[in-house]
């Protein structure tokens, strides 16, 4: 849905790690470094990326929610995510308060912007 999503982090090393490791299980790679701290991640044949800079502004937390193709995704991904140092916000499960097929995962990045991780297939 959205072309793409830019924010700051206060430790671009630690935050692209985590991205990386953390998304790498719905295909998310990176797109385009930007030289000295910034980088544009993306799925190979994306339409969409997520852009991070470092910055010493502390931003507004922020909701990121990534398209899983199933619910295994999504499950690789909470665990990826924790194993690079998230913290668990939402393990993997339905969501019935959104729909009956909403299963989603939810971490928080080092900088404490919840990051999900969708599907809305069935099981």
């Amino acid at each position: 849905m959205f072309d793409h999503v830019k924010f700051g982090v206060r430790d671009f090393v630690r935050s692209k790690n985590f991205y990386l490791k953390a998304l790498e299980p719905i295909g998310v790679t990176v797109a385009t470094d930007w030289p000295p701290n910034g980088v544009e991640l993306s799925q190979p044949a994306g339409n969409s990326s997520l852009c991070l800079y470092q910055t010493d502004e502390t931003p507004a937390h922020l909701h990121v929610a990534f398209i899983a193709e199933n619910r295994q995704q999504v499950d690789a991904f909470y665990h990826a995510a924790l194993g690079a140092g998230g913290r668990d916000n939402g393990p993997p499960g339905l969501r019935p308060q959104y729909s009956n097929q909403y299963y989603a995962a939810f971490v928080l990045d080092p900088d404490g912007h919840n990051i999900e991780v969708v599907c809305h297939e069935e099981a």
